[in-house]
């Protein structure tokens, strides 16, 4: 077995290998999955020397540990937590190069939801339609990660850079969503319309990658049935029977046959992947570019 390869200690409570995602496969039923904050995932990349499309794992509220089995240069960003190598606290949002054998503990979320981590030379599992992504709905790319599971590592091929600390934004105390409203805001009541744009909600417990759940005021329906399933996208928010309304996130699936409100512009929705359950939610009516 290639001693370019991290163990993983402890996986947390569900930890994953992300890049860019796979666009572009929507007709066949492929979500397009990938990194749920984008930007932070480039970042973090950046900061150990690879290429911004290089696999990383996304770590959800209480981290994960891994151990090395080659010397690497690791980053860790997105939702701000302790990272220390072998018990000794090191900087969080800044390359932190980690001996063989050496245990480096990602910490809990201090705030936000989601953190990444970056190995130099990248995680290099076996690539599906082009993406090395998990995706929880359609079952494609690894598994979750579990204690024990060893992820194999690219080489590196670029110098780490050459930071003391890599500013971020910080997760969102409050979420503004820009939402273009349609194709479906006629099957709702116009005082639903009005409630989704002026009431406020707050995320749910319930969210996960698929999609942002909230609580708030329910959005009535001006027309009974359902409609026949039709294409989804990132950003849509789509409201079941329960009147409650969902932003899809990248594990969203293609079809769907409750109504969408409103789609979400897609530079807003890194921040709401890193809102913790209970943070205000307004969406925000925007006119079509």
């Amino acid at each position: 077995m290639t001693d370019r390869a991290l163990a993983v200690v402890r996986a947390g409570a569900l930890t994953t290998v992300q890049d860019r995602g796979r666009p572009g496969h929507a007709h066949l039923g492929v979500p397009r999955s990938g990194a749920l904050d984008a930007p932070a995932a480039a970042l973090v990349n950046r900061l150990v020397g690879n290429p911004p499309g290089a696999a990383v794992l996304e770590t959800t509220l209480t981290g994960c540990t891994l151990r090395p089995r080659c010397a690497v240069t690791v980053a860790v960003g997105g939702a701000p937590c302790p990272v220390a190598v072998d018990g000794r606290p090191v900087p969080w949002a800044a390359p932190v190069r980690v001996r063989a054998g050496a245990v480096l503990d990602v910490g809990a979320a201090d705030s936000g939801v989601r953190s990444y981590v970056a190995v130099s030379g990248g995680v290099l599992v076996e690539p599906v339609l082009g993406s090395r992504s998990t995706d929880l709905l359609s079952g494609l790319g690894p598994p979750p990660l579990a204690d024990g599971t060893v992820l194999p590592l690219g080489r590196p091929g670029g110098r780490h850079a050459r930071v003391d600390l890599a500013p971020q934004p910080a997760p969102p105390a409050e979420l503004v969503l820009r939402v273009t409203p349609g194709p479906r805001a006629d099957w709702f009541t116009p005082e639903a319309v009005r409630a989704f744009t002026s009431r406020a909600y707050r995320v749910s417990s319930a969210s996960n990658r698929i999609g942002l759940r909230v609580d708030g005021p329910a959005l009535e329906r001006a027309r009974p049935g359902e409609l026949p399933s039709e294409g989804t996208v990132l950003g849509a928010v789509q409201v079941p029977p329960d009147g409650m309304p969902v932003v899809f996130l990248a594990d969203h699936p293609t079809t769907g046959g409750y109504p969408v409100i409103g789609v979400v512009r897609t530079p807003d929705l890194p921040a709401a992947a890193q809102a913790v359950p209970g943070t205000p939610v307004h969406f925000m009516a925007v006119r079509r570019r």
